[in-house]
């Protein structure tokens, strides 16, 4: 399965070209002069790119620089209108992903492309069953993914359902997939954006395993510091173009931020001390179970006008219940809620239009799933939830021009690109899609606003515009509960920080006191709540040395 590492021999021709010198490598990827429009939109203008074989190579940009649309090309989704693309040095035409997959380049998307009522086997196996008897093709399958699963560290069960399989363990499905069909060249298209930082860790690891067998790895992500912890190279696209091209080792995030953007770009989170005010929410014992399992065991907490509440944990231990159980979508089973004068329990449960109309806004962790429809138009999008509002509805239709004129103005005033009301929601970066279902939440500026990964997907610099939105939300007085992922996120945004374990808030710390450490600790379930700031001193006078990945 390894990469052999392809160098010229004498003058033998390759291509149709004399060879270059013994002692030059080729690259495993050339793109030369790539362009490719989509109307008047030019998604990738003369692009060059090369990837030295057995690397990982990075490229980063905004949301909607070409990166996508490029690797897309070279998969074979799209054919370029202009350009040429070698590998091992060989020019080669590639019309589909079929053509891709025999020239030994494999793609694990942002969004995975599995079949969840498949098992392992079958997902790996669709498409390439290689056998007219399926029983034979399937033993077959079964050796080779065993045998892949351990040359690689990608231990998974071949017939667990793979809709029951955790994100991190269904990625590894798709990189099984790609080695499976024989790739020596993968492309991984944002692969932490749906990943836990533990997941994250065990995906590197894999990673090193695949370069250090020889396999080139191009990795497309917004987060600088994957890229400074893992990739050899990196090449930075801004506005469809490739605009810099460095070795890893002699860059910083900064400089990367300030190409990406094309102007310096604050990395750290610019706010004052919040003024908490009055109680907006008030949220007392709730619990809650499915299918036999405690997703919520008595949880309290309360949102003050003006603050920023951050939600620290590993996934799944209950802070999407929880976002759930505050905007309305899920019924509580115990406990109440205080919303104002208005106190919801399990006897007078309350819609998410409801809670809408009680001042609650909420971005779910999922935009895909739950926050947009991704065959409607981005205007439809724009006023999901609120569509019978009397300022989109005419006397008996929908006020188009009203609708699309409110889109325009939300696209403007939160950068989503390009500026099309008309364009369908799936086809908008992730990114994009992120910011237009924010603005759509934000603009409306709810008392209480519930926010699940407020940057999943998001590039540098809307990053940096979408924190300076929340903080201003707060400075007007609204009450912010960020649910993250990103410990590094919840530590910048939050004046409070509640850290969630199995269901339970096992803990608080004033956000300014925070440390990584400290939560990785209580994240754990292995440190005490926090009240002041001397008693988190002694904790962490007296807390054993060892340090707890974040």
């Amino acid at each position: 399965m390894s990469v052999e590492r392809i160098k010229a021999q004498g003058s033998e021709a390759v291509g149709g070209q004399s060879a270059p010198p013994p002692s030059i490598e080729l690259p495993a990827i050339e793109l030369k002069a790539i362009s490719k429009s989509f109307g008047p939109v030019k998604a990738n203008q003369n692009v060059d790119l090369k990837v030295l074989p057995g690397t990982i190579h990075g490229i980063i940009g905004e949301n909607g620089a070409g990166k996508s649309t490029l690797m897309s090309i070279l998969y074979g989704f799209y054919e370029a209108d202009s350009g040429e693309i070698l590998i091992n040095g060989q020019k080669k035409k590639i019309h589909s992903s079929r053509d891709a997959i025999s020239f030994g380049i494999g793609m694990v998307h942002q969004h995975f492309m599995l079949v969840e009522t498949f098992t392992v086997l079958e997902n790996v196996m669709l498409g390439a069953e290689g056998a007219p008897l399926l029983n034979k093709s399937s033993q077959t399958a079964r050796e080779e993914l065993l045998k892949l699963s351990k040359e690689y560290s990608l231990a998974v069960d071949p017939d667990a359902m793979t809709g029951d399989l955790p994100v991190g363990l269904q990625q590894r499905v798709e990189i099984l997939k790609a080695l499976y069909r024989g790739a020596e060249i993968l492309i991984l298209d944002e692969p932490t954006g749906v990943l836990t930082p533990q997941e994250t860790d065990q995906l590197f690891k894999i990673l090193n395993i695949l370069r250090s067998r020889g396999v080139s790895i191009i990795l497309i992500t917004h987060k600088l510091q994957e890229i400074m912890a893992i990739t050899d190279r990196v090449s930075v696209m801004r506005a469809g173009t490739m605009v810099s091209e460095r070795e890893t080792s002699a860059t910083s995030k900064n400089e990367l931020a300030e190409l990406m953007v094309g102007r310096k770009v604050l990395l750290e989170v610019d706010k004052t001390d919040a003024n908490p005010g009055e109680i907006l929410l008030d949220a007392k014992n709730l619990s809650y179970r499915e299918d036999g399992v405690t997703k919520l065991d008595d949880v309290s907490i309360t949102l003050h006008a003006g603050e920023i509440v951050g939600i620290a944990g590993v996934s799944g231990n209950g802070q999407t219940e929880l976002l759930a159980a505050l905007s309305g979508i899920c019924p509580l089973q115990t406990g109440s809620i205080d919303i104002g004068p208005v106190q919801i329990t399990s006897k007078n449960h309350k819609n998410p239009k409801e809670f809408r109309e009680l001042s609650v806004g909420h971005v779910p962790e999922d935009r895909h799933r739950m926050g947009m429809v991704t065959a409607f138009n981005a205007q439809e999008t724009a006023i999901m939830g609120f569509h019978e509002d009397p300022a989109y509805n005419g006397k008996v239709l929908m006020d188009n021009k009203a609708v699309q004129e409110h889109c325009t103005r939300l696209m403007q005033d939160y950068d989503v690109r390009p500026e099309d009301p008309k364009l369908k929601s799936a086809n908008f970066s992730g990114g994009n899609q992120q910011k237009l279902v924010l603005a759509r939440e934000m603009d409306r500026r709810p008392e209480v606003l519930l926010v699940g990964q407020p940057t999943r997907g998001v590039d540098i610099g809307a990053i940096e515009f979408i924190h300076k939105n929340l903080i201003a939300m707060r400075d007007a007085g609204s009450a912010i509960l960020v649910v993250s992922v990103e410990l590094e996120e919840i530590m910048s945004l939050s004046d409070r920080i509640l850290v969630m374990f199995e269901g339970r808030i096992v803990g608080e710390v004033a956000g300014k006191d925070a440390d990584a450490r400290q939560l990785g600790l209580l994240m754990g379930n292995a440190g005490t709540q926090s009240k002041t700031s001397s008693e988190q001193q002694n904790n962490n006078n007296t807390t054993h040395s060892e340090e707890i990945p974040a």
